[in-house]
């Protein structure tokens, strides 16, 4: 019998610092994780719908920290210049320093140096603009559209202004990589339509790995956390048992030992 107590004391022991080892690795990559996120991302709320339907007015959305050198076309960023009333606007990038942009080419596609770029975030595949324009970007500036080209104040309101349009890309603040709320509003993957253009488009943040820190932190918390009173219930509940059985058969026993004497 001994030798059993020894046994169950053993595996109550490995479970306890099981539970204790899974809590602490829970607790980095929980804390590590939110730290991490703190770091690269700052959360920004949508304040109009000119980036409909991509994001919305209201949405809470997760903007990495960037400069302005990383950004590439087809980027939804986050920027702030003194021509467009000096407050954190969200638009797409669409031109960079040198390029050309037109509306409308083939089947009313935006152009950039002359290749037409397909938009599908555009609202029910729509015109790339309902008025026509050019422009031509000044190096080290960015050209910017909403997604909806209907309403958006954007590039195309200031093509009089200086650059035509465009701003520096020391404006940029942060790249748009997640919509954080409403939580069905997922990733924001960067159109491939700018893909062929020289440059290429950006890399989508570590915001998945950052979510899943936090994620498996969570949950070795709560899995460590409930181990320990799981077990111990679970441990009474079966020396319960076995010594309702042992009682039984002691029992059993002696009603025999009394039958046979009488």
């Amino acid at each position: 019998m001994s030798g059993t107590v020894r046994t169950d004391d053993g595996r109550g022991r490995l479970g306890s610092a099981l539970s204790g080892l899974a809590v602490a690795v829970g607790c980095v990559l929980f804390l590590g994780g939110f730290i991490w996120g703190a770091v690269v991302y700052q959360p920004y709320t949508v304040p109009t719908d000119s980036m409909s339907p991509t994001v919305m007015a209201g949405d809470r959305v997760l903007a990495q920290r960037i400069d302005g050198d990383q950004v590439r076309r087809g980027d939804i960023v986050v920027f702030r210049d003194a021509q467009w009333g000096d407050m954190p606007m969200v638009k797409r990038v669409v031109g960079v320093g040198g390029d050309k942009i037109a509306c409308c080419g083939d089947g009313g596609r935006l152009t950039v140096n002359g290749t037409a770029v397909e938009e599908p975030y555009l609202p029910n595949k729509g015109l790339a603009s309902p008025e026509r324009f050019t422009a031509t970007v000044p190096k080290g500036q960015l050209f910017l559209l909403g997604d909806e080209r209907r309403g958006s104040l954007d590039s195309r309101v200031h093509l009089q202004d200086p650059g035509q349009g465009s701003v520096p890309r020391s404006a940029v603040t942060a790249r748009l990589d997640a919509v954080a709320w409403p939580l069905d509003g997922g990733l924001l993957d960067r159109p491939q339509g700018f893909a062929a253009l020289p440059g290429g488009v950006s890399q989508l943040g570590p915001v998945k790995l950052v979510v899943g820190s936090v994620a498996v932190g969570a949950l070795l918390i709560v899995g460590g956390a409930t181990y320990g009173p799981i077990a111990r219930r679970l441990s009474r509940k079966g020396r319960g048992a076995s010594g309702a059985g042992g009682g039984g058969r002691g029992g059993s026993g002696r009603g025999t030992a009394a039958s046979g004497v009488g």
